[in-house]
């Protein structure tokens, strides 16, 4: 097994700007493998609820995340989170999962325990996009293109309300994009692109045009 892929894509970025169907759709157009490191910390957090840990214990979250067997797919067309042996794909996008994500995430060592997953399966693949929130900065920061996917606030929380529509409303929704924003702070920068990372704005760009500025960016020897 290599330890230095051939091309990493790495995405960062707040919570509906796009990080999930742009870098699979990077995926998927350049035949590369897809990881959404968002849905491991979902994993994490859907486990401790329904285990009924207290979302306040930090220790038995952590205890919760260093037991857990869990196997994110990276097929760009069919993604998949499977824990303990069972496929919690559709679980793990549940608006009561999307409110307590960041509750886990913002543990300094599940993210710790995390990241070397995600550096495990970055490494067994050849060529890869990986989106999340720290992936150009902590995750990955020797990815040939790094790129800060942003939008306005208002249209990153109508992007959610019409994921999440006949669930949640609009102002439940604002409060968890909110909420979540200021909590994943506290732990990452993704607001900010660091030095050496591209920053894309897709308030005013439709999906294929984001993909296509992203793509643009990988160096021509590696597309």
């Amino acid at each position: 097994m290599s330890d230095k892929p051939e091309l990493v894509v790495a995405i960062d970025g707040p919570s509906g700007a796009g990080k999930s169907s742009t870098a699979r759709g990077v995926a998927c157009r350049m035949g590369m493998a897809f990881l959404d490191t968002g849905a491991m910390y979902r994993a994490i957090s859907w486990a401790c609820q329904t285990d009924g840990i207290d979302p306040n214990d930090q220790a038995a979250l952590l205890v919760r995340a260093e037991t857990a067997d869990l196997q994110v797919g990276v097929d760009p067309q069919h993604p998949t989170v499977v824990l303990d042996g069972h496929d919690i794909t559709r679980e793990i996008r549940r608006p009561e999962v999307s409110a307590n994500v960041s509750t886990v995430a913002v543990i300094p060592q599940v993210r710790q325990l995390l990241t070397a997953q995600m550096r495990q399966t970055i490494v067994s693949c050849r060529r890869i996009v990986v989106e999340g929130r720290d992936i150009t900065t902590v995750v990955w920061p020797q990815a040939a293109v790094r790129v800060l996917l942003i939008a306005d606030s208002e249209i990153r929380i109508a992007r959610r309300a019409a994921e999440v529509r006949g669930r949640p409303g609009h102002g439940e929704v604002r409060g968890s994009i909110v909420d979540r924003d200021r909590k994943d702070a506290t732990v990452s920068q993704f607001e900010i692109p660091a030095p050496g990372v591209e920053l894309i704005d897709s308030t005013l760009l439709d999906l294929g045009q984001v993909i296509d500025q992203v793509i643009a960016l990988v160096p021509e020897k590696l597309r």
